[in-house]
């Protein structure tokens, strides 16, 4: 079996998640609280009254007598924010009530259903409950496909217990007759980047196109840039031209990657040569994005030229781009740094008028330059900034109010 040789490989440490009944499950979390009150015959209320009710053991118990209520079980941010708030309480017991009880109820054999209660588990911390409800499905009548143990293997991996990712590998596949397909490999490769093991991690892509699956340019684009952010350049490189040997086009996240690290390296004139063969070739399924040009828009202010900048900001406009927060964040903050006060509070107006605000220690930089410069038209410039930062909503802090306009008062 083709999963069954993958993890035979990387997967050898004994089997150590065991299978609980759901029988038990369902007479353990009983023990929680069984006077729960009849639903309500009123579906939308129950959704307003989840939100605003911040009290555990009602907010359990509301749950819990709307079990049937498809408008509440069927909303995906009220399962999911009762759950949080519930971990946020430490009432692991209450969840565990909760989600056990659902897998009772008919909307427990749907797969897709039990997918978002795996996920549910994982957002609270509970991974041996994920993974134990993927393995009891058959229990409850749900048939389990490789969606559902991908469920489980997302939720074991954000564990980072190597241990514990190599047993459900090599044991719960071949028990269940799970073919894994390129999607559950990539989960594994993006753990074990994350995890710090890249070699582990590039020999499970190695791996995986020996036994019939293709990877895609998400598993080149995980493993390009965890090679880029361990330094280590020259296999990044390779694994681009891999990629591109294997006819598999890199995406718009596969040259930010790349970008991302030659800005890093203060390479800016690389970078701006990448985003030109972005916009020349139109081969790619993707023009430049926002997150393209402001990191070769970094990466020109940091290496102070920024009359170069200034022109891929152009250049962004001329594309159709609306400059975004981040973008202006980017100018307002280097050309403070490189002394062009004027422009600087030209963007500075433009973002505070759309509600951007920049850091507070930029717009210190920014008043303190204008402040300084001590023409006229300067302190009125700094003046028209610092009313913008009054009208701020959510307002600033009043300490840093206070420190705007102490910069202000200077002689």
């Amino acid at each position: 079996m083709l999963s069954l040789r993958l993890v035979r490989r990387f997967g050898t440490a004994p089997h150590i998640l065991a299978t609980t009944a759901i029988a038990s499950s369902v007479e353990k979390a009983s023990s929680v609280r069984s006077n729960v009150a009849k639903p309500s015959g009123v579906d939308e209320p129950a959704l307003i009254k989840l939100k605003n009710e911040r009290d555990p053991e009602k907010l359990f118990n509301l749950f819990k007598a709307n079990a049937h209520n498809r408008v509440v079980v069927e909303n995906r941010f009220a399962f999911e924010d009762t759950v949080s708030r519930l971990a946020g309480a430490g009432r692991f017991d209450y969840i565990e009530n909760l989600l056990e009880h659902q897998k009772t109820l008919p909307q427990g054999r749907r797969e897709g259903f039990v997918v978002r209660l795996i996920m549910l588990y994982g957002r609270a911390g509970m991974t041996k409950h994920a993974v134990n409800t993927f393995c009891d499905m058959h229990l409850y009548g749900c048939k389990r496909t490789v969606k559902s143990f991908n469920a489980a293997l997302k939720v074991l991996t954000q564990s980072r217990d190597l241990e514990a990712i190599e047993s459900f590998l090599s044991d719960i596949p071949f028990r269940f007759g799970i073919e894994l397909d390129v999607y559950s490999i990539n989960i594994v490769i993006k753990a074990f980047c994350e995890m710090g093991i890249l070699e582990k991690a590039y020999l499970v892509m190695v791996e995986m196109e020996k036994l019939g699956i293709t990877p895609d340019v998400i598993t080149y684009t995980t493993l390009i840039a965890a090679f880029y952010k361990a330094n280590r350049p020259e296999i990044a490189n390779g694994l681009w031209n891999l990629m591109v040997l294997k006819g598999c086009l890199p995406n718009v996240a596969t040259f930010n990657v790349r970008i991302q690290f030659l800005v890093s390296k203060g390479r800016a004139w690389e970078a701006n040569k990448l985003l030109a063969f972005m916009r020349r070739h139109k081969k790619f399924p993707e023009l430049p994005d926002e997150v393209t040009y402001n990191l070769v828009i970094k990466g020109f202010c940091r290496a102070g030229f920024s009359e170069m900048a200034m022109r891929v900001y152009s250049a962004f406009h001329n594309e159709g781009y609306k400059p975004n927060q981040k973008i202006y964040q980017t100018m307002i903050h280097y050309l403070c740094e490189a002394g062009d006060f004027d422009l600087a509070y030209s963007m500075c107006k433009d973002s505070m008028q759309k509600n951007w605000f920049p850091s507070v220690h930029t717009i210190y930089n920014l008043l303190e330059g204008l402040r300084k410069d001590g023409k006229l038209d300067k302190l009125d410039k700094a003046k028209y900034i610092y009313g913008l930062v009054v009208t701020r909503i959510p307002p600033f802090p009043a300490a840093q109010i206070e420190t705007m306009k102490s910069i202000l008062s200077r002689n």
